[in-house]
Parts: structure tokens; C-alpha cells; sequence
């Protein structure tokens, strides 16, 4: 028996009004924030967020928050359509998928400031812009969890996890869940998402699903579309190298130094460029040096055009 299509809704006020609806039935909601072109680890967390709710929404929305002026919004990879399909592949299906138009209100200006910079005591000063700055008018207010978007991605982009902050929040807001599932893949936004739920009193438990990955081991994501099959080969050295590295804190080797300088040594020579490799500590994603205590080895890598996260847990 096929699922039935769950219910598309596009509007911020009909949406909250089926949340609430459904919640004065007494059902539980779980909620999975995606940006679409849905693959098997997306719909790993629907079927966790089925385990402990009794309704399941999806948002597939690509938030220009969290794309810089200079990355890649408009060639952001999407199928709607296709989305569908696979979401009502999910075990019990979805319930309901809300796909806004746009979640930003820019008002009436139209100014935009086109990330040219701006006067500051007399010279130019490079300012970072998201692309929803770049809409005409521009999006006043932010949430941002200051220190645990520092590091990692935080360095090499800065405006990223203040857009991720922002949509999630607003989301919330919009959705009202009992339950949200984020993937461990993207590791430090879980941490993030996690932090401020807390920090704001969101009512809502945020769970975090293990990595997916493909058979010969990359983790999922919808990037991966831009990876020729020759880099995809190439980029299989970042779970290696992870996996080896965990292999060798079992058997006592604990500098971060030595471990870091591995992994990258063994993506470097595959090929990839990488962005960072890091080992910090699961909760406060601080760098250690020596591991004492649980941590997680994040790293990104460029493989051509695809820019590719991945990570361990390591538990001592």
C-alpha cells in the first residue's frame, strides 16, 4: 500500500495554524528542517523523528542566511517533486511538508548593500553579507550562539551558522515541535541547535541522528551530486583517514597534533584540499591537544567544487 501525499503548505500562518490543530488532538509533532534534494540520510531522521512523535513535518527550504554572497545559492541542487516521492517512501510517511516561498521579510527598502563594504573611521572595511543581506532591504535581526559558531566551519564562513541560528529559531517559531532531528554529520549546527534551544527555552528535545553513509562509505549529503566519480574515489580518503584515526587513540595515541597531521597528510594526497581538521571536545567544540576525554575529529575538504564535511566520535 503506497503512503498517501503528505500536505504541502507554503504559508507561515497556515502552517502554524496545522500544528496547533493537530496539538489541541493531543498529538505529539516531530520536525526535520531540510534545504530538499532529499537522500537516504534525510530520510533516516524522518524515521527516527517517527519514533517519538506521532506526526511527522518536513520544511524543505533553502535559506539564503547561510549562503555568503559569494557561494553557491543559485546552483544549490533542488527536485521537489522528487522530494515528495521519497519522503512518502519514508517508514509511515510524512504528514505534512511546509515549503514557504520565503521566510525573510526585507520591508520596503531595496537599497541592498551588494557586500561592497562600508565607511568605518574613514576607510573601507570588507564586510561579510549572507545573501539574504543581498535581497533588497536586508533582515535586522539575528540569533547567534556566539561561541560554538567560532570555530570549524565558523572560520572560513562567518556568516553561515548566524543564518542557520536565525531560519532554525524562526522555523521553530512557525512549526511549534514537540521533537526536531538534526544529522551528526553536520556536527557543529547540531551542537548549535542544541545550545540554543537551551539557552532560549524552546520546549522542544532535540536529537541528534548518526552519519548515513553510502556503501563504499561517504557520508551522504546532497553535494555529493557535484563529485565526479574519479574525486568521489579521492574523497573516500576523509572516512579512511577518520576511521584510522580513531583506530589509533584505541591503541594510545593520543596527540592531536600527531592525528591531525595524518588526516591531513592522507586527503592531501588523495587529492582534496582541506578546509580544516580539527579534534575539539564533543559539548564546547574547543581544540584539545591531548584527548583525556569523549571529542569528535571534524573535518572539511574540498574534493573539486564539493566542499565535504565528515566526522567521528571518539569515547575514551
Amino acid at each position: 500500500m503506497a503512503a498517501r501525499e503528505p500536505e504541502i503548505i507554503r504559508r507561515k500562518d497556515e502552517m502554524r495554524k496545522w500544528s496547533r490543530s493537530m496539538r489541541a488532538q493531543g498529538k505529539t509533532i516531530g520536525f526535520v528542517p531540510t534545504m530538499g534534494y532529499l537522500h537516504k540520510g534525510h530520510l533516516s531522521l524522518v524515521n527516527e523523528a517517527r519514533k517519538h512523535a506521532d506526526l511527522i513535518v518536513v520544511s524543505i527550504y533553502v535559506n539564503p542566511a547561510q549562503f555568503a554572497v559569494s557561494e553557491d545559492l543559485s546552483t544549490y541542487p533542488s527536485d521537489f517533486n522528487g522530494d515528495l516521492k521519497k519522503l512518502m517512501s519514508a517508514t509511515g510517511g510524512v504528514d505534512a511538508v511546509f515549503n514557504p516561498f520565503d521566510l525573510y521579510d526585507y520591508g520596503s527598502g531595496r537599497g541592498g548593500s551588494g557586500g561592497e563594504g562600508r565607511e568605518n573611521g574613514g576607510r573601507k572595511e570588507k564586510v561579510e553579507v549572507s545573501c539574504a543581506d543581498e535581497t533588497g532591504g536586508g533582515h535586522d535581526t539575528w540569533v547567534r550562539v556566539e561561541r560554538l559558531e567560532k570555530g570549524l566551519c565558523g572560520k572560513s564562513r562567518p556568516v553561515f551558522f548566524r543564518g542557520v541560528a536565525t531560519v532554525v529559531t524562526k522555523l521553530f517559531n512557525i512549526v511549534e515541535p514537540d521533537v526536531a532531528v538534526f544529522g551528526k554529520k553536520d556536527y557543529q549546527q547540531w551542537r548549535i541547535i542544541c545550545r540554543l534551544v537551551r539557552d532560549l527555552d524552546f520546549g522542544i528535545q532535540i536529537i541528534g541522528a548518526e552519519i548515513v553513509r553510502e556503501d563504499d562509505g561517504l557520508a551522504m549529503s546532497s553535494r555529493n551530486v557535484y563529485v565526479s566519480p574519479d574525486e568521489r574515489q579521492k574523497a573516500l580518503s576523509i572516512n579512511r583517514s577518520l576511521s584510522e584515526a580513531k583506530l589509533a587513540v584505541e591503541r594510545g595515541q593520543m596527540s592531536s597534533r600527531e592525528l591531525r597531521s595524518s588526516v591531513i597528510q592522507a586527503i592531501e594526497e588523495a587529492g582534496g584540499k582541506v578546509d580544516y581538521a580539527e579534534i575539539v571536545d564533543q559539548e564546547t567544540l574547543e581544540e584539545v591537544e591531548e584527548i583525556k576525554a569523549p571529542v569528535v575529529f571534524c573535518v572539511a575538504a574540498w574534493f573539486g567544487k564539493a566542499r565535504l564535511l565528515d566526522n567521528i566520535e571518539i569515547n575514551i
